[in-house]
């Protein structure tokens, strides 16, 4: 009877230890997951949205910050438990895993990295027309991956993130008026002045060029068959479409006047001299 009571206590011992041990693991999981819950993810949705982040940086955030309290849900439950020598060896395993997968994804993470700071800073914006190593679109999508471009030959092209955080980005419309330029030859016997009034003039005309700034023009370059005038004129609130046909409208107004005034626009004339020597050879019939 002796042996068998000692091996009930120690059953019931065993038993009471392990309800204790698992009254501390889930009372420690819980209290951390409930306050992390009210307060700590809360707390930093708040944060982001102060700050006037977009909308998919704030899910991200709420995202880690849920991670983070599970994880010190777990830790905390481990360590209340008496397992702080089981969770130092998982951390290690843990920590080797994080760092072959970064290792493996370095690229991905990279994007990923650059989609936080690009919906962070904003550069650009969803209906932007932006441009960027010799290509040009209107953005339709900022991912924390990739963004979206419908290119104005209405093709999609997917950028990753990188190369738009870590490369020059031109932005037209960041602002609400934009200057463009333009090149008019003439020929060489031409009168200047009266050419560049004829510019000034068009683009005065011209009811979508601004008059402040005014437009200006500018001897830039004297080529091998023409003067070069730069024209510099102003547009407002600027578009792509409104870009290229005001330049289009106002760049035909002045060829027209150009003609009318008997201005020459030269081009390059190309002259090929020179002779053919033609050698032929008889051979000798046998």
């Amino acid at each position: 009877m002796v042996p068998l009571q000692f091996g009930l206590s120690g059953i019931a011992a065993a038993i009471a230890g392990f309800l204790f041990t698992a009254f501390l693991f889930v009372a420690g999981f819980v209290a951390v997951l409930l306050l992390g819950k009210v307060l700590f993810v809360p707390g930093v949705e708040r944060t982001i949205e102060s700050r006037g982040l977009d909308e998919a940086v704030k899910s991200l955030g709420s995202s880690v910050a849920n991670a983070v309290v599970w994880v010190a849900a777990v830790a905390i439950g481990f360590t209340l438990a008496g397992y702080g020598a089981f969770l130092s060896a998982f951390a290690v395993f843990g920590g080797a895993i994080a760092l072959a997968v970064g290792f493996a994804a370095q690229d991905l993470l990279g994007n990923f990295v650059a989609g936080v700071f690009i919906l962070k800073d904003k550069p650009f914006e969803v209906g932007d027309w932006i441009e960027w190593d010799g290509n040009a679109g209107r953005v339709e999508d900022i991912d924390l991956r990739v963004s979206r471009v419908r290119t104005f030959d209405n093709e999609r092209v997917t950028v990753p993130n990188g190369d738009l955080a870590n490369n020059a980005v031109t932005n037209p419309v960041a602002y609400e008026t934009l200057r463009q330029k333009f090149v008019f030859g003439i020929g060489y016997d031409d009168d200047i002045a009266q050419a560049t009034d004829i510019i000034v003039e068009k683009a005065e005309a011209h009811a979508e060029i601004l008059d402040d700034p005014a437009p200006s023009v500018r001897v830039v370059e004297l080529g091998d068959s023409a003067v070069g005038l730069q024209s510099r004129w102003w547009i407002d609130e600027p578009d792509r479409g409104d870009f290229v046909r005001v330049r289009s409208e106002y760049v035909t107004a002045v060829k027209e006047a150009f003609d009318e005034a008997g201005i020459d626009m030269p081009y390059v004339h190309r002259q090929l001299t020179g002779s053919v020597e033609v050698i032929e050879d008889v051979a000798d019939g046998e």
